[in-house]
This record gives structure tokens, sequence and C-alpha cells, in this order.
């Protein structure tokens, strides 16, 4: 299981669009590769540690727990990350 953590906080447009380029990207992957990620989406509000640590570069995006991409985040390179994320975990 791949997990893609979306790291922000209400009322940000720039979450916002992560959020939806991550949800959009998970849709288009082929459906073996999509069963196999878990979105879980976190806000620096709720969390005093989170926002210490990414506060001034929300959103951010991380696969299983690794820095992916904050501030912006790309379709082509997150889909290629999940992919190939997907090939080490099952072995390709």
């Amino acid at each position: 299981m791949t997990t893609v953590t979306v790291i922000g906080k209400p009322d940000c447009h720039l979450c916002d669009v992560a959020h939806e380029i991550v949800d959009q990207v998970v849709a288009d992957l082929p459906d073996g590769v999509a069963a196999r990620v878990e979105v879980v989406e976190k806000s620096i509000l709720d969390d005093p540690a989170l926002y210490e640590l990414w506060w001034e570069k929300i959103p951010v995006v991380l696969i299983d727990d690794r820095l992916h991409a904050h501030w912006r985040v790309a379709a082509d390179r997150l889909r290629r990350a999940l992919v190939e994320t997907d090939d080490v975990e099952v072995g390709r």
C-alpha cells in the first residue's frame, strides 16, 4: 500500500488545487495501481507538529511519509512517482 498524504489547511487555494490534482491522478491510475494507493488529508491546524514542520510550505504532498512536493503539485510527476513506487512494491 502506498500512502499519499496531503498536508494543508482550510481556505487555502493552493491546498484545494493540490487536493484536486492528487484526486485526479489517483483516479486516472491503472486499476491495479490505484487500488494500492491510499490518500490521507491532514491539516496543520489540527496538529502542532505538522504546523511547525510545514506551515510555510503548504500544500505539502508526502508519498509514504517522504516529501514529494510542496507549494505546487505537478500531475505528471506525481503519476510517475506513484507508478514507480507501485513497480517497486510489486517487484517489477
